[in-house]
């Protein structure tokens, strides 16, 4: 959706609080996760640790300031809720979806959400390989630190491209170092093995970080409209547009 867009604002979606029923069912198997057994080590990094993005995000997405009233976003592998939070608190009139595979860090995003008053958001335990939503769903795609343990990157893109409305727009930011993006993995490994036997885990010991070509590569799978590469410092960034 073009920034200066607007639409007729639908009615607010459910409160954190009332999301008891998850689109997975959690099984034993799913808390053969790293981001299930020490939850809080990665939401101890995304606080503490990560760069917050939040204002390149905006940035990049809204030129002229703000989203059109409406405008519904879903970001990838959210987290504890970190910028679906603070987008919806900074956009009232804006829907945000977050979802991730992990129940643990959906609860820290639920509760999140919930201390800030937020009634415009709402998290969902869904794969990203495979989004159980519609066809040109979403106005806006976000997904930060996705692909570091994504196993399927070109599924993942083609997801994000199916759900993007047309003209919509996917903001993805990953970092470019592997020693620094691994330092989660490498902390919830490390308590992990002293507080249980080190097996069964899906997650790798180590992130996967990208080559600038490698970069950008991932994207023309997909027929995308505008494709926008850029690297600051430690993260790589990509802005894509459908056609």
């Amino acid at each position: 959706m073009p920034p200066d867009a607007t639409t007729s604002t639908p009615a607010k979606i459910e409160t954190p609080s009332s999301l008891n029923v998850s689109v997975l069912q959690t099984s034993e198997r799913d808390y053969d996760s790293l981001f299930e057994r020490v939850a809080w080590v990665y939401v101890f990094c995304r606080e503490h640790l990560f760069r917050d993005d939040t204002k390149r995000i905006i940035t990049a997405l809204w030129p002229e300031g703000r989203p059109g009233p409406g405008t519904q976003l879903i970001e990838l592998g959210c987290g504890p809720g970190f910028y679906s939070c603070r987008l919806a608190e900074r956009f009232p009139d804006m829907l945000i979806t977050g979802v991730d595979r992990s129940e643990s860090q959906l609860r820290w995003a639920r509760e999140r959400a919930g201390a800030l008053g937020l009634n415009n958001c709402r998290f969902r335990r869904i794969n990203a390989l495979e989004l159980s939503y519609s066809d040109a769903e979403f106005d806006i795609v976000l997904a930060s630190r996705l692909f570091t343990i994504l196993p399927e990157q070109n599924r993942g893109i083609a997801e994000m491209y199916r759900v993007l409305k047309p003209r919509g727009r996917c903001f993805i930011a990953e970092p470019r170092y592997a020693f620094r993006a691994s330092i989660p993995l490498f902390a919830m490994w490390l308590l992990a093995g002293l507080n249980r036997s080190q097996n069964g885990y899906r997650e790798p010991y180590k992130a996967t970080v990208f080559s600038r070509r490698a970069f950008e590569n991932l994207f023309p799978t997909q027929p995308w409209k505008n494709i926008r590469i850029w690297q600051e410092g430690r993260y790589q960034y990509a802005l894509c547009e459908k056609g």
